[in-house]
This record gives structure tokens, sequence and C-alpha cells, in this order.
């Protein structure tokens, strides 16, 4: 339960969270003293429209958009369906640019390194189909913590580039330098792997790589790395030049909260040339990134939305934002990590781990075993969660906490946990 003191402290701060229409503005103390500050967080959620009766711990999937978010994005829907081709032939253009400037600042790099997208798959296979610094009897690599779909889209580099795919296993429980270890070894093993697959904040169990250490390793070697940071922008607080990666897709619609339907890819401006123009775009010989991706007609009003979305989240601040995923993270599994019977999926680390991440019970491995603790979860404690598959050492339950979340409900969810666990 939040303090008299506590709630009293975080209310005084109300009026100026709702300044220029953003719903919050940005944090008046520092990130770990705010990060505990649950009246603050009260005022932060009361800005979510949410689902009644239901503990929602299963956010990464893709983010809620915040009210004044969402009442823009319907503001735009109207205006484009009113205004119609008179809108998209018109204004569309010029806002459109303005966005991409936008999300090009928000991660820290040059508006032309950057295209728009539909989502972080999208950009993705852009990626990795684009990428065209492979030929035959070259190798690529990727690991048991990756996106399914960015493994399938690897996977089909044998067919289109004539390479070989490594398959490997990250080692778990993970340490910072296993990580490092466990790609140099494999890249060690495998001297004609040119192309490397890395996700940055693994949506399986919620693992953070050690990327820039992990790239400058793979560089040094003469191999390249595509980065999926669907999961890691907005969740985490950096800028893309600190990665040290050349290639990067994102998503805008989990944890910066902008309209489903949004994503993009950066490449770094010297290396646009390495990602081919789309099937649509062949006759363009520039180093446009644009030429890069191709998705036909857009949201306009999802695309539109997007910097209120930028502007929500910056009230807040991406340092505050951070440390409040981590605090909710670490109230159960920090607490619960000794338990028996139960593994928490990334370590206590700090480095390697933020708001996501995943247990399973030591007996109960398989993907069906999952789906009825994730089950259990719902129908005996309102308690919504998703399992996950795909890891080496067995599936799990992801646990991912948003910004509405209080720590009245991981007290929930800890008391749950441990209720299971006695059978």
């Amino acid at each position: 339960m939040i303090a008299r003191r506590q709630f009293i402290a975080g209310a005084a701060l109300l009026p100026a969270m709702l300044e220029a229409g953003a719903g919050v503005a940005k944090p008046v103390m520092s990130p770990a003293k705010l990060a505990t500050n649950e009246a603050y967080w009260q005022t932060v959620a009361a800005q979510y429209e949410l689902p009644q009766g239901i503990t929602q711990l299963e956010n990464g999937n893709w983010g809620v958009m915040s009210k004044p978010v969402l009442d823009a994005y319907f503001r735009n829907q109207r205006k484009v369906n009113r205004e119609s081709s008179y809108y998209s032939r018109r204004e569309y253009g010029s806002q459109w640019v303005a966005v991409r400037e936008r999300v090009a600042n928000m991660v820290g790099v040059r508006s032309d390194e950057i295209a728009l997208t539909r989502n972080a798959t999208e950009a993705l296979q852009c990626l990795i189909g684009g990428y065209n610094r492979l030929g035959s009897g070259d190798a690529v690599l990727y690991a048991d913590h990756d996106y399914s779909a960015m493994q399938s889209s690897m996977d089909w580099l044998r067919s289109r580039r004539g390479v070989d795919v490594i398959r490997i296993t990250l080692p778990e429980p993970a340490t910072w330098q296993g990580m490092i270890d466990a790609y140099a070894q494999a890249l060690d093993a495998n001297p004609r792997v040119r192309l490397i697959l890395l996700t940055h904040l693994g949506h399986r169990s919620g693992l953070v790589l050690p990327i820039r250490k992990i790239i400058e390793m793979a560089s040094a070697r003469g191999v390249d790395a595509i980065v999926d940071a669907a999961h890691s922008v907005g969740q985490l607080d950096f800028k893309l030049p600190a990665l040290g990666a050349s290639f990067v897709g994102f998503n805008l619609h989990k944890w910066i909260g902008a309209p489903l339907g949004v994503g993009g890819f950066y490449i770094a401006k010297d290396r646009i040339p390495d990602i081919d123009p789309h099937m649509t775009d062949l006759d363009d010989t520039t180093a446009n990134i644009n030429a890069r991706v191709h998705s036909g007609t857009a949201n306009f009003a999802a695309t539109m939305t997007v910097p209120n979305a930028i502007d929500f989240q910056e009230g807040i601040g991406g340092a505050a934002k951070e440390a409040r995923l981590r605090h909710l993270r670490n109230l159960w599994a920090e607490q619960l990590r000794d338990m028996q019977g139960l593994e928490i999926l990334t370590p206590a680390d700090p480095r390697l781990s933020c708001g996501m991440t995943s247990f399973r019970f030591s007996d109960r491995r398989s993907m069906a075993d999952n789906e009825a603790v994730a089950r259990e979860l719902l129908e005996r404690f309102n308690i919504f969660t998703v399992a996950r598959d795909g890891l080496a050492k067995g599936s799990c339950v992801r646990i991912t906490p948003a910004l509405f979340n209080s720590s009245d409900d991981i007290a929930r969810l800890t008391t749950a946990l441990r209720t299971m666990s006695k059978g």
C-alpha cells in the first residue's frame, strides 16, 4: 500500500504533469527516487484506459496508447477519413518528413538514416533480406534468443544468398562475459560467418545482450551485425549510436506507445549501399534509405500520431521510465530468485535486464506446461501473462510490466507464484 507521505509528495506533482497537454511532465526528482514513488505513478496510470478486474502484466505484445495519444489518434483518423486523398496527396508528405525527423532526434541519428515501416518485423526483413555483402560459401549466425520471424528470415538467406546458416544456444543462466564469449566462440568455430543477428532485449526471456561489446568483437573478425531493437527502444534509455551498430530495426508501437502499425529502421549513412533497394525500387541507385522499404499505403493517422506518443514518453523521461520498469521487475524477480523450484531467466546483473523478465517452474518446461501456468495465473489470480517458447532449456512465462502497473500489481504476482509453488 502507498504511504500517506509518499502519496502527498506524488500528488503534488500532478499540476506539472498536465502541462502542454502531454499528460506527464519531466520528473522533478532523480529517476531512482521517482521509480519508487507510487503516488507519482498513480498519476501516470490515470493517463491510461485499462481493463477492469485484471492485472495486466503482458505488455510486451504492444504498448497501450495513453489517453492524450489516443485522443490525438482519433483526431487524426477523423481528419484522414474526412479529407481522404485531398489530405494524403497534399499534406501527408510534409508531415511524414516531420515525423521521421522527430523519430531520428529521439534515437539520436540523422533523419536520412531513418526509414519508417509498419513494425520491427518489416524493418528487420528489409535489413536481413537486403544485406548484399554475402556470397556463396559465406555463413550467417543467429541464436535461440532471437525472434522466430527473424530466425526464419536468416534461414531464408540460404536460398537468397547461397550461405550456410549457423544457430547457437545462449548459455543459461546468463552472465555479461558469458554472452560475449558465446558469440566469440561461435565466430571462431565458424570463420566463414559474415553476418550475425543480435537481439538487444529478447522477447522470450527479457535478456539484454552486451550489444556493443559483441559488435566490437564481431567487427574485429570482419563480421557485420543486424540488431533487433524491437523491445529495447523505449524500454531502455539509450541512443542508437551507443550500440555501435550500422543496421537496427525497431518498433514505435511497443515502448513508445504510438498507435499500432508504426516502426522503423536505421542504417548508418555510409552503409546504405550495403542494403539492396526494395524490389519495387530497383531503379533507385542512390543512397536513399527510403528505397530500402516499400510498405504501400500507410496508416496515415498512426504515423501522424507518433510525435504525440514521443511527447508523452519524453514528458516522463527515458531515465525515469527505465528506472520504474526495473523497479517493478526487481520487486518480484529478485524477491523470488532464491525460491526453490522457480527459475528467473534474467540474472541479477542490472546490465542484462530491464522491465521484462520470464520465469519457469523447474519441473514444468514444455510449452503446454507454461501455457497451463499462464492460464492458472489468469483464472485463479486474475493476472494476465503469456507463455513463450523457443529457448533451448525450455518454455517459460513472461512478465512484462508497463508504466501504469503498480507495486500492488507486482505484490499480487509474487503472492500468486508463492502459492502456486506449493502445489
